[in-house]
This record gives C-alpha cells, structure tokens and sequence, in this order.
C-alpha cells in the first residue's frame, strides 16, 4: 500500500476534520501528492493544525456545496484517487439544521461525483456511515446489500448519498464497461463509530469524555448508558479505505460497490463499558447517567465486516481495549504538552507496520 500510494496526487475532502486530517497524515507519511478541499477546521483545538497539515497540503478552504470552486480545483489538481469524507457528521446536530445537513450530505456528495465524471479522475471512494442502514433494532450485524432508510436526518441524509453513489456508479461508472466506455471505478465506505486522539467535537463520546475528565475535571454525564455502537480506532476504516482506493485506481472492477469496515463483533460495546475502560486508561473520571432521548439515536447497531474480510482481506487490527489505550495516550500526551505529532506518527508507523 504505502509503494502504491507514492508519488500519487490524491484529494481528500473534509481534510480538515477528524477522519480527514488522520487520513491526510498517514498519505504523506506514504510519500502521496496530497491537496485538500474543505471548511476551516470547527473546533478549537483541532487536530488540522496540530499536525500542521496546513503546512503540507496544498489545499483550499470551501464549501463542498459550491460545485464551480470545488470542480475547478479537481480540474486544476488532476487528482488520480479522490476519498470524499467533507460532511455534516453529528446526529444531534442535524436535528437542528436538517437543511445544511442535506445539502452538505446529499448535494456535497453529488457535486464530488460529477467533478470526478466530468475530470475523468480514475477513483473515487466515498465515506458514508454505518447509520445508512434501516435500524431494526435487533441483534443483527448489518451487510452491505441489507435495506437503506436512515431514521435522523444526518442518517437519512448519508443513506440518500449512498443512493447517489449507485446511480452514479450504474448510470456513468458501470463496472461492466469499465475500459470501454469510461475508465472510473467508484465506492462507498460505511464505518462504525470511530474512536482516537485529535477528536474534539460536540456529543460524541470520546471527546465529551477528554473534556470532563482532563479540561473541566467534572463528572460526565452520559445520555445512552446501554446504546451499543460497533466502535473502532480511526485507522482501521482508514486503511479499508486506503485499500479499496488502491484496489479501484488498479482497475479491479469487483471492488465498485458498497463496503463496510467494521470492528468484530465483540468490540461492538455498550457506552457505559467504554467509558468505564477510558477511566482505567487515563486513571481519572467519574460519570453519572442521565437519560436523554428527546433526539431520536440508535440504541443497538451493528456493522457486518465479513465482505471487506473475504473480499478485501482487511479486518481489524486494534481491539477495542487497544484502540481505547491507544485514544487515552494521545490525549494525555496532548494535554501533558508534550509532542503529539510525534506520538501521531509513531502511532501510525506502529499501525501500519505492525
């Protein structure tokens, strides 16, 4: 992987977020021609500027809504492999503006796939969630072919982007005249709840946890104590993404489609389990719980990674307990001062070696 992506021009979208800045680290880490198209990073601090991405990709900050500005910068940039993460990723944030969520999903998405049909880029991976599926709310890990319908409108929006995806893939980038009529070979990529240093926005677990125990010295309040979420270290859909993206750019017509990278399926824990392993790690925190359900989630969801395991030959690298001692190192060692990126890079190197 790390010969293939050498030397490569890849663009990543929503670079300046989470999964994207990871996802931008460990591409320069592999030697990639890298550029980035996305808002400004929307927390203070971010793991954009920690790791000084600004410095080492050529990027440009805008809206994945504006079609002219983001084609123009595909067109200028030639990228050979696009990953497409810019989104509006919170549940509970869509509920208070369902239309930005829409537009950013839904019309972000489609606006990367008509740049990629109109520039000729050869492939395109493109990130949905593992929240696209119609939740049933039994214990059943999702596949790929199970129904789409999203319940919240952050869910629905990324289930009606996965549909663009297949339409798109069966209407321009059909696999079946791949080389005839086109030479794109495009995906889409559903992960489970990701975990890992860096990750500083509002009502996800992690980071809510990092500032009442290592910021405010508070107790943490936890709405969902029994909600089941199929959690993994951000690497390990990273590098799913990172294969399919070689896979389709070397032409493998078979890996168009829909993926899942999901954690095995005794790595899919309550929330209450996960924090009480996060106290263990960072050695302080106390919690309560304290119901909230007036904004409809999930409470039990699970991602089938059987498919991108026989098909791929990816699966998970971290358990759970790795990948929460690997998140509570990087934020001790953020808040202690010391060198993160440095931490950041071995972290990747130990990963992807390993």
């Amino acid at each position: 992987m790390k010969e293939f992506y050498k030397g490569k021009r890849v663009l990543v979208t929503g670079h300046t977020g989470f999964k994207g800045a990871w996802l931008c680290q460990i591409l320069l880490d592999f030697g990639a021609q890298l550029a980035g198209y996305s808002l400004k990073p929307n927390t203070e601090p971010n793991l954009f500027t920690i790791l000084k991405l600004d410095q080492k990709v050529k990027h440009k900050i805008a809206d994945i809504r504006d079609f002219e500005t983001l084609d123009k910068f595909i067109k200028t940039f030639k990228p050979e492999i696009i990953f497409h993460l810019a989104a509006q990723p919170i549940v509970r944030a869509s509920y208070d503006d369902p239309k930005y969520t829409y537009e950013a999903n839904v019309l972000g998405t489609l606006n990367v796939l008509e740049s990629i049909r109109l520039n000729k880029v050869p492939a395109g991976v493109i990130i949905t969630t593992d929240k696209v599926y119609k939740n049933l709310e039994k214990d059943i890990a999702y596949k790929e072919d199970d129904a789409l319908c999203g319940w919240d409108p952050y869910s629905n929006s990324k289930s009606c982007a996965d549909l663009v995806v297949y339409s798109y893939q069966q209407s321009f980038f059909n696999p079946e005249k791949y080389g005839q009529e086109h030479k794109t070979l495009i995906s889409s990529a559903r992960s489970g709840n990701v975990i890992g240093g860096g990750d500083w926005a509002q009502d996800r677990l992690i980071p809510d946890v990092m500032r009442a125990f290592l910021v405010d010295h508070k107790t943490l309040e936890i709405r969902s104590p029994r909600a089941v979420r199929p959690w993994q270290h951000v690497f390990e859909p990273l590098s799913g993404y990172l294969l399919l993206g070689q896979r389709l750019h070397q032409g493998e017509i078979d890996k168009a489609g829909a993926w899942n990278f999901g954690p095995f399926d005794a790595d899919m824990q309550e929330v209450e389990s996960v924090v009480k392993l996060l106290i263990d790690d960072l050695g302080v925190g106390k919690y309560q719980i304290k119901e909230d359900h007036t904004k409809h989630e999930a409470n039990l969801l699970k991602l089938s990674n059987k498919k991108a395991s026989t098909q791929l030959h990816w699966q998970p690298r971290f358990s759970l307990k790795e990948a929460i001692r690997e998140t509570a190192r990087w934020y001790k060692t953020y808040y202690a001062g010391k060198d993160v990126l440095k931490l950041s890079k071995e972290q990747i190197k130990r990963f992807f070696n390993d």
